[in-house]
């Protein structure tokens, strides 16, 4: 199978029990999507996918089994930044301190990619209903939802 990750294309033999995140973690080494319910409870593992000739979305890669990904494109937190320069919103979960930990942060940070790219002026409601799939042991909530709020503002500026 072909998977396109984060702009780089791997050509790949999997079995077809093998997850997306087993992909990404053991044979990409892509380990900032994080393995821990592996029952698609928690958000930690949560890309992007774009199958082919689709929008973009939010999935969990523990769930999501490899072979169903042949010819998509995939996005980890580690394709997020532009170089040396941070997305918005991971700026703004370092500046709200929305990190905590950090072990959900790569996650929490792709599901609210997906909500700004569906919904570039959310409310406040619409970003907790948004990111309600991820949970964050810490209890960082409000500073999540703040850390949204502030993306968004920012990114709907830089807009023309």
């Amino acid at each position: 199978m072909q998977l396109i990750v984060n702009g780089t294309t791997h050509q790949l033999d999997v079995a077809g029990s093998e997850t997306l995140l087993t992909v990404l973690r053991d044979r990409l080494n892509l380990t900032g999507t994080k393995l821990s319910c592996e029952r698609g409870e928690c958000g930690a593992c949560t890309v992007l996918l774009a199958p082919r000739n689709q929008p973009r979305r939010a999935v969990y890669s523990c769930l999501t089994l490899a072979a169903a990904c042949d010819d998509a494109s995939v996005m980890t937190i580690e394709g997020l930044a532009e170089g040396d320069v941070m997305h918005p919103l991971q700026e703004a979960f370092i500046t709200r301190d929305a990190v905590q930990c950090g072990f959900c942060t790569p996650g929490q940070i792709l599901a609210a990619v997906a909500l700004l790219e569906q919904n570039p002026r959310p409310t406040e409601s619409d970003i907790r209903v948004a990111m309600s799939g991820n949970l964050c042991r810490c209890g960082t909530y409000p500073k999540i939802v703040l850390a949204v709020r502030d993306a968004a503002e920012r990114m709907s500026h830089d807009r023309p």
